[in-house]
């Protein structure tokens, strides 16, 4: 497989789609850059699932140009096909069949696959080769299923929710496999509602909001761009109002008991305010810390500037 030579995998553009009159998708472009993690992000009805299907060739669009590898996915071939692998959020496999038979009649699907054993291997579970898939835990199934999905040794992998209902170490465990797997090459659209996985995994993201981009960049691009407030946070003394603290640094907090935290984009001049005022009162700040924002704050974050974005826009409507 070689896709070095190759400028973009994926190239979206003006890409809309609707059902019975309601515009899910509305005038989406992006570009996936060839050996990039690329995480595709929105909440359930932003238009996800409608633009991976697409893209995928399951589903027909509306509008737009599209061209994945080099071809429009609406034209699909089976050569196309074979150069794309698909590990969807839930797979049914024969739980009576062990892994490597399982990984076997998959190759078997293709022309010219990658070895089974190398791919058992690359996804870890050499040593359960010979485990029955109905007696896989919960993280050695989606790692068969990551299996399956790169048997045909593709250029492009669609990766959906690759870590929904595992435990913390299990996902721990499929995030360094999926980032063995950009090691190698392949291009990797993932979509996911874990913030965290998307910070860990993906080298750009886009955001969808209502069937429109929201945010394209990479995640301090979009820090940059949406605000890289920090969050500072600590615990007062019970017999220490917050509101006095509120009013003596002039910064507007929430309180949850006796946990205040307020966004700062000035840390080092909000702390230095806010220790003064705690060193004249003798008052001791208890597990102070100050926290970046993360991807789940600049979601939530770019989420209500398109809501309100569009609010206005309706009241100029008016």
């Amino acid at each position: 497989m070689n896709v070095a030579d190759r400028s973009a995998a994926i190239v979206v553009d003006g890409l809309r789609k609707s059902y019975a009159g309601r515009d899910v998708v509305r005038g989406v472009s992006f570009r996936i850059e060839a050996g990039e993690c690329f995480g595709l992000l929105g909440h359930n009805g932003a238009g996800k699932t409608t633009t991976i299907e697409i893209l995928e060739g399951y589903l027909d669009r509306d509008a737009g140009t599209v061209s994945v590898l080099g071809c429009d996915p609406a034209d699909a071939t089976a050569e196309w096909r074979r150069r794309i692998g698909v590990v969807l959020q839930d797979m049914d496999v024969f739980p009576t069949l062990t892994v490597v038979e399982t990984v076997r009649m998959f190759a078997d699907l293709y022309p010219d696959p990658r070895g089974v054993a190398e791919t058992i291997d690359m996804v870890g579970l050499t040593p359960r080769s010979s485990a029955r898939v109905g007696g896989l835990s919960g993280g050695e199934k989606r790692r068969l299923d990551v299996a399956l999905g790169i048997i045909g040794d593709p250029e492009l992998l669609f990766l959906d929710e690759p870590t929904t209902g595992l435990d913390p170490a299990a996902r721990r465990e499929v995030w360094a496999m999926v980032d063995e797997l950009k090691g190698t090459g392949v291009t990797i659209v993932l979509t996911t509602h874990y913030m965290d996985e998307a910070q860990i995994l993906a080298d750009r993201l886009v955001i969808l909001d209502d069937g429109v981009v929201a945010a394209d960049g990479t995640f301090d691009e979009l820090l940059r761009v949406h605000g890289d407030a920090r969050t500072i946070s600590f615990r007062l003394p019970v017999d220490v109002p917050a509101e006095s603290m509120g009013a003596a640094i002039g910064v507007e907090f929430h309180a949850d008991g006796f946990r205040v935290e307020f966004s700062s984009v000035d840390p080092q001049r909000d702390l230095f305010r806010l220790l003064g005022w705690a060193e004249e009162r003798r008052v001791l700040l208890d597990d102070l810390a100050v926290r970046r924002s993360s991807l789940d704050d600049l979601f939530l974050s770019v989420s209500a500037e398109d809501a309100a974005t569009g609010a206005a826009g309706t009241e100029a409507l008016r």
